[in-house]
């Protein structure tokens, strides 16, 4: 498939840093008196901390819009392109987004605010908490390309977080058949829920089988498992580790950023 991940963060090793957006309009969660304000200015403290810290790239997604659902509503994609727009003035690295859990909403939120690419489950039908998962790759590939977006990078998860296969397939056998068909981009391992350590096993068999892949990890990613996970992984997103004290909910702490990076560029020397 090419390893464009050298052409796009300009290293073979690359730290993606993600953006939560607080709760939307429409949202439970919305703080309806802060307002989108409250949401912009808590989103650009974090890609300015992200930055500060040395990130390789930026990847904005609606983590907060719960509970989660299968189709995004119009106010949330509308309210995710404008905080985008806005926050674009002061991102300096590539950026990706997604809306959860809708790969469709998102292809078309990339392919307006030019985010470079995408993660997604793009294939097969899994039993989430939010109901049954049929994803829709053909559809969003032709939308890829209705858009004019050819570049955009799909990033396939192998087997989603808290999900499970319907068929109950193995996960490797299952993406032998999308790899042929679909040509991904990447493959991207994650682990059970976010902040677990992506499968290290599940990582190891996934680069047996498509040893061309861009491969990354998606979870769990510290200075702790970057050593290891790297061993197979291109590249990786950060979440819950870069937020301060580690805790989901906070702010990202650019010190945290910082001693991330330091250990990812000793590895990449």
């Amino acid at each position: 498939m090419g390893n464009w991940i050298q052409d796009m963060f300009g290293t073979d090793k690359a730290l993606i840093g993600l953006c939560h957006f607080l709760a939307l309009p429409g949202d439970p969660l919305y703080d309806e008196d802060g307002g989108m304000e409250k949401v912009y200015e808590a989103a650009r403290t974090d890609v300015l901390a992200l930055q500060e810290g040395g990130i390789d790239g930026i990847h904005f997604s609606n983590e907060f819009s719960m509970p989660y659902m299968l189709q995004a509503k119009l106010e949330t994609v509308a309210a995710m392109a404008e905080l985008i727009g806005e926050l674009k003035r002061d991102v300096r690295v590539p950026f990706g987004c997604n809306v959860i859990s809708d790969p469709k909403a998102g292809v078309a939120l990339c392919a307006v605010t030019g985010a470079g690419f995408i993660r997604g489950t793009f294939t097969d039908a899994y039993a989430t908490n939010m109901g049954i998962c049929n994803s829709e790759g053909g559809e969003c590939a032709r939308l890829r390309h209705y858009l004019g977006r050819d570049d955009l990078k799909f990033i396939y998860y192998v087997k989603p977080e808290s999900s499970g296969d319907l068929g109950g397939r193995d996960a490797v056998e299952s993406m032998k058949a999308a790899y042929f068909l679909d040509k991904p981009d990447a493959l991207c391992v994650a682990g059970p829920v976010a902040g677990k350590k992506s499968d290290a096993q599940l990582m190891a068999r996934v680069r047996e089988a498509f040893p061309d892949s861009v491969i990354f990890a998606n979870t769990g990613v510290n200075p702790n498992t970057i050593g290891e996970l790297f061993t197979y992984a291109n590249a990786a997103f950060v979440g819950t580790y870069l937020k301060k004290d580690g805790v989901f909910e906070n702010a990202v702490d650019p010190e945290r950023v910082k001693r991330l990076m330091d250990q990812a560029n000793q590895l990449r020397k």
